[in-house]
């Protein structure tokens, strides 16, 4: 009687321990889902300021059409990504090369340089910019902690059981994590 007592209780603590292990695992995934919708609403916002740049751009730089056709070829492409973090970053990472490229014609475009809605989209832009930053942090912090505990003993053993899944991270372009070269 005693040792079924025992095995009983050995057993509760066992099936206790993999509900919290499944749990925990459930709630990093969320966490990592919640920080991806994040990243997916800061560059539907950028998305969805663009042709109001593009148009004010036109009004003042009409001859530069290459440059608002890669713009414009850029955000399409962003917006037909495929929703993984690989596909969203080289979408991202191409989109923000082409509105560098408009930003730079500013500077030779004195009138468009002091217009105020190229200036409100331009600050409303920057801000964007600051919000997808900090929502690709907050995922890639969700993911390593989620993989962590996906890949750490004893969780590697239940995790495969329940098919959780490594997650990537959202990863910046390399042209943006190079060091800039200052010369003077």
């Amino acid at each position: 009687m005693v040792v079924l007592l025992i095995v009983i209780g050995i057993a509760v603590v066992l099936g206790l321990f993999v509900v919290a292990a499944y749990n925990g695992l459930v709630r990093r995934r969320n966490q990592v889902d919640n920080a991806w919708s994040q990243i997916d609403v800061q560059l539907k916002r950028r998305i969805d300021l663009i042709p109001n740049l593009i148009e004010t751009v036109k009004g003042y730089a009409a001859h530069e059409k290459t440059t608002l056709d890669a713009v414009i070829t850029a955000r399409n492409a962003a917006m037909s990504a495929a929703p993984t973090p690989g596909a969203q970053a080289q979408a991202d990472n191409a989109l923000t090369g082409a509105l560098r490229q408009v930003f730079a014609l500013s500077e030779a475009y004195p009138d468009l340089k002091a217009n105020q809605n190229f200036l409100a989209l331009q600050e409303e832009l920057t801000a964007t910019e600051g919000r997808v930053a900090y929502a690709r942090q907050f995922y890639n912090d969700s993911v390593l902690g989620y993989n962590n505990k996906l890949q750490t003993f004893p969780t590697v053993v239940f995790a495969s059981m329940f098919n959780f899944d490594k997650r990537e991270y959202f990863e910046a372009d390399s042209a943006d994590r190079a060091v800039p070269k200052v010369q003077f």
